[in-house]
This record gives C-alpha cells, structure tokens and sequence, in this order.
C-alpha cells in the first residue's frame, strides 16, 4: 500500500517519461516509499490513469504534462512542481528514445531527437532544478542511462552519443555539487523489455534488438525502479553514484 513506508515520508519526486515502462514502474516504487510524486511526460492520459492509482492507494500524485524538448516546458515542470509541494527532493530524469539505424541510412532528425530527448532535455531539468536544490541543502539527481553508455554498439551511434554525453554529463555534475549535499546516481540498465524498442525506425535493427530480448530472460522495468528506490533511499552521507544492471544473461 502506498505509504505504509516511511523512508521518503515528506519527500518530494519528479520523474519524467512516467507514463509507462521505467518511469511508471519508479513512480510508483517511490510513491510505495511516501514520496509525493509529480508525474511528466507527454501523454497526458495515461499520467492521469497512473496519478488516479497513486491517489486510491493513499498517496499524493501531481500531474505535469512536459515535452524535455521544450525548455520553456521543463522549466514550467520544475516550477509547478516546487509550488504545488512547496520542495523538490528527488529528480529522476528517465524521459528517453532509442531510435537505432546505421549512420550511412540514418534519419537526422532521429539523431536530434534522441540529442534533444535524452541529453538536452536532462540537462535542463537539472539546469532548471539546482537552485532548488542548492537553497534546500540537500537533494538527489537520478538519471537513467544504459549500457549504451559506455559500450558503443553497430547501428546505436545516435543512441551511444547520447547517453555516452549523459554519462559525462552526470560525473562532471557530481563533482560541482557534492559540497551542496546533493547526491547524484546515475542508472545504466541493460537489455529491459520496455516499449523502447517499439519504436526502432529501422526494420533490420528492430528485429535484431527483439530477438536479443526474446534470447534472455530480461529485466522488468521494476527491476530497474528498485535500483533508484534503493539509492534514493540510503542515510544522506551515503551516495550511491552509479549501478550497471544487467539480465544474467546478457554477456
């Protein structure tokens, strides 16, 4: 039952692309764990379904629909968010695509997507999110990247630079804010069956990339939300700064 926990019991968290898969599956983790939870992505309905879930089982849910690729759009996300709860705790930026297809073939606009959804829109969320944060004396960025982030594979160099950056990005951002007590963890999920893969523009890497799924036992999107309740959730002198998860399987 949501709030039969009290290890985020007062605590405030946002986490983007919460409409379905990892997100919806954190949401939830962390709303089990007392947090009250704002809810971001684009699908405005599917959010509500979840938000009236989280409510039934006794817990507090906001709703923010957001594009990440809109600036304008997140900053409204992070300031809706501090005014409705009156703080912010815990960000989990999970909003992402993985469109994969060989350069030679590639759509560039696949590439900016992927640049604007999976490295830009994070990076202004924090952007957004810090002075939040820095004021409080205290708070927590989770940002979930993949496998993909630090081994480049055939027909993911979209997908690689992109969480590679959001790799970098995670690290150097630690570094400058350690000494605000903000903690930063960043999440790198292996194979996931999500609806990720779902929307792989092309034909031959989407295939590829099912079969690998169907040839292991993958792991759920719960699997992966309890990695960030686990992190979130440790004494404030303890930060968990990175957890590779993989399926036993994968090699």
């Amino acid at each position: 039952m949501v709030g039969s926990s009290e290890a985020l019991d007062g605590s405030v968290a946002l986490v983007t692309g919460a409409s379905s898969g990892i997100g919806e599956a954190t949401v939830k983790a962390l709303a089990e764990e007392g947090a009250s939870v704002a809810l971001a992505a684009r699908r405005e309905p599917q959010l509500r379904d979840l938000a009236d879930r989280i409510e039934a089982e006794g817990g507090d849910a906001l709703v923010v629909p957001t594009d990440v690729t809109d600036e304008s759009d997140v900053q409204e996300m992070i300031e809706t968010t501090h005014e409705e709860f009156g703080r912010l705790d815990i960000l989990v930026n999970n909003a992402g695509v993985m469109l994969l297809e060989p350069v030679e073939h590639a759509d560039t606009d696949n590439f900016q997507q992927m640049v604007e959804v999976n490295l830009l829109g994070l990076m202004n969320a924090t952007h957004a999110a810090l002075p939040i944060l820095q004021e409080q004396g205290q708070g927590h960025i989770v940002n979930v990247s993949s496998v993909a982030g630090r081994q480049a594979s055939t027909n993911a160099s979209g997908y690689n630079a992109t969480k590679f950056g959001v790799n970098g990005f995670t690290e150097a951002l630690r570094q400058e804010i350690t000494q605000d007590g903000i903690r930063t963890t960043l999440i790198e999920p292996g194979v996931v069956d999500t609806e990720l893969q779902e929307h792989i523009p092309n034909e031959s890497a989407k295939e590829s990339i099912e079969e690998w799924v169907e040839s292991m036992n993958p792991l759920t999107s719960e699997d992966i939300a309890r990695s960030i309740q686990y992190a979130v959730t440790q004494p404030q002198h303890v930060s968990v700064n990175e957890i590779l998860i993989r399926p036993t399987q994968q090699q």
